[in-house]
């Protein structure tokens, strides 16, 4: 059933993307209440709107039947955010975010496969710590554009949902502070923009915890683009990355993001696990 809420999303999004005449700078779509086709909790889908309703970036929301789905679509601007993201030296990968309904299955598929807490590394605008939150799990989100980190503490406020909002360099933060067991990790960064060197530091400092080791699971975001790739296809591109730290690949899910909304294929997420 979740492969077919999956290939739902991916349907609704194509088919979306085809006959939008909007002209915003980002649009995605959320599923207006539970169906058939997007069997999900009522209550998590609420707070998935009041996640949209409350952040800033969305300017304007109306629905729409797509594939005779009852939708609200959002259009938003992250023009500004975009900027302010790219200036940092250490930044891997400017304010792109996944849509708020991919970022709820992929943080529902890491729930599945039984991790108790959830920390963002480039986490924007902290809609996966977010949906970590929603799902029971303890989030945590490391952001280093200070803009963005006080976007999510309105978000936090407005929407009554504290996801711990750091403004942090990833690659220097001692992860030991959050004191954890059984985490996930989700790394914000393609690895042909610098995801690579983050995700060797980050993998480093968990090999760091000894607690760690054995319990840790780590998401990629990766691509399907051939041009981005230059020659790796394998895994999203962090084939390479895996084999050398040991990684075992347990999941590998596409979902529709803002940045692949006018494309014919989604981003990959990888979800791997320490051999």
């Amino acid at each position: 059933m979740f492969d077919e809420i999956i290939q739902n999303l991916v349907s609704v999004k194509r088919d979306f993307a085809k006959n939008y005449s909007g002209n915003a700078h980002i649009q995605e779509v959320i599923p207006a209440s539970k169906s058939d086709k997007f069997p999900i909790d009522e209550g998590h889908l609420e707070l998935l709107h009041k996640f949209a309703e409350k952040n800033p970036i969305y300017f304007n929301s109306f629905y729409e039947k797509i594939l005779n789905v009852d939708c609200v679509v959002y259009e938003g601007d992250i023009n500004d955010y975009w900027l302010n993201s790219i200036k940092h030296g250490t930044s891997c990968q400017p304010f792109y975010p996944t849509w708020v309904i991919s970022a709820y299955l992929m943080t529902l598929i890491a729930k599945q496969l039984g991790y108790d807490e959830l920390v963002d590394i480039g986490s924007g605008d902290g809609r996966i710590a977010f949906c970590g939150n929603i799902l029971g799990f303890t989030s945590h989100s490391i952001e280093i554009d200070e803009g963005l980190v006080e976007l999510q503490k309105l978000i936090c406020t407005e929407t009554q949902n504290n996801f711990d909002p750091n403004c942090e360099d990833a690659l220097e933060y001692d992860y030991s502070k959050f004191q954890l067991t059984n985490p996930v990790f989700f790394i914000g960064g393609l690895p042909q923009m610098g995801g690579d060197m983050l995700a060797t530091s980050i993998i480093d400092k968990i090999n760091s915890i000894k607690e760690l080791k054995n319990s840790t699971g780590i998401v990629f975001a990766g691509t399907h683009s051939k041009r981005q790739l230059s020659g790796n296809l394998s895994d999203g591109g962090w084939s390479s990355l895996i084999q050398n730290h040991n990684l075992q690949v347990v999941e590998t899910v596409s979902l529709p993001t803002v940045w692949t909304f006018d494309q014919t294929t989604e981003t990959p997420y990888i979800y791997t696990k320490f051999n």
